[in-house]
C-alpha cells in the first residue's frame, strides 16, 4: 500500500459501514486519518466501528442522511467531538432494483435520488461551513459510470448519479478560491451488499462492459479516494476519475 499522508485529518464517510465506504476508512484509518462513519444501519454501524477500531480512532453515528435534522446533529457532533472536519466522503447509495423507467414505481424512483443526491446535497451543505472556518476541506463524490452512460432498466440510480456529477462540478466552482477541493469517482460495478439490489441479468451486463473482465475491487476505489482526500490532491476540483476498467469513453 502506497503511504497517503492524512495525519491529523478528520475525515467523515457515509455509508461507511460496508463496502466501499468500509474499505475507505479502513484506507484513511492506515494513513492516519480520524474517521467518523455515519451509516443508516445501526447494527453494521456497530460492527464496523469495533473491527475498524484497532486501526486507530472510529467514531459512529446512525444517520438518515435524507433528514436534514439528523445530517444537521450528526455534524454538530463531530465538531463537538473532533472540533474539525477536513475530509467528506460522500459513499452512501442505494440502487433501487432494475426495471424499465416506465415499470419503475414513482416512490422507489424518488429514494433513489433521495439518498443518491439528495443526501450528498445535505452533507456538503452542513459540513462546507465548517471547512471554510479552517480554509481547508476535501470533498469526495462517489458517482458512478452508469452517471456518465446511462445503463438500461437503472434511470433512477443512472439519474441520480449523473447529478451527483453535477453537484459536484458546481460546488467546485463555487469552492474553488476557499481551499476546499471538490472530486467525484465514477467506478465501474464493485462486488458490495448493492449487488443484492440487482438482478443476475444486470449484473451481468456491467460485467460484459468492462474491458478488463472484472469487476473493481473496494480497495482500489478506496486507494483512489485516500489520494482525493489528501493535500498531494491540490489542483484538482470538479473533476471525475474513473476507475472503470477502461469501461468509460469520456
Amino acid at each position: 500500500m502506497n503511504q497517503i499522508d492524512l495525519n491529523g485529518r478528520v475525515a467523515i464517510i457515509t455509508g461507511g459501514a460496508q463496502g466501499i465506504g468500509y474499505a475507505t476508512a479502513e484506507r484513511m484509518l492506515l494513513s492516519g486519518a480520524k474517521v467518523v462513519l455515519w451509516d443508516v444501519d445501526a447494527k453494521a454501524l456497530a460492527a464496523a466501528k469495533e473491527s475498524l477500531s484497532a486501526l486507530g480512532t472510529v467514531d459512529g453515528h446512525a444517520v438518515e442522511l435524507t433528514d436534514e435534522g439528523a445530517v444537521t446533529a450528526a455534524t454538530g457532533a463531530v465538531m463537538r467531538a473532533h472540533g474539525r472536519i477536513d475530509i467528506l466522503v460522500n459513499n452512501a447509495g442505494i440502487t433501487g432494483g432494475n426495471a424499465t423507467t416506465w415499470e419503475l414505481q414513482p416512490e422507489v424512483w424518488r429514494r433513489v435520488v433521495e439518498v443518491n443526491l439528495i443526501a450528498p446535497y445535505l452533507t456538503c451543505r452542513a459540513v462546507v461551513p465548517q471547512m471554510l472556518q479552517r480554509g481547508y476541506g476535501r470533498i469526495v463524490n462517489v458517482a458512478s459510470v452508469a452517471g456518465k452512460e446511462g445503463n438500461p432498466n437503472a434511470s433512477h440510480y443512472s439519474a441520480s448519479k449523473a447529478g451527483l456529477i453535477a453537484l459536484t462540478k458546481s460546488l467546485a466552482k463555487e469552492l474553488a478560491t476557499q481551499g476546499v477541493l471538490v472530486n467525484a469517482v465514477s467506478p465501474a460495478a464493485a462486488k458490495t451488499a448493492i449487488f443484492d439490489q440487482m438482478s443476475e441479468q444486470h449484473i451481468n451486463f456491467m460485467l460484459s462492459k468492462i474491458p478488463m473482465g472484472r469487476f473493481v475491487q473496494v480497495n482500489e476505489i478506496a486507494a483512489l479516494i485516500g489520494w482525493l482526500a489528501s493535500e498531494d490532491c491540490s489542483f484538482s476540483t470538479g473533476a471525475v476519475f474513473d476507475i472503470s476498467g477502461g469501461r468509460a469513453t469520456y
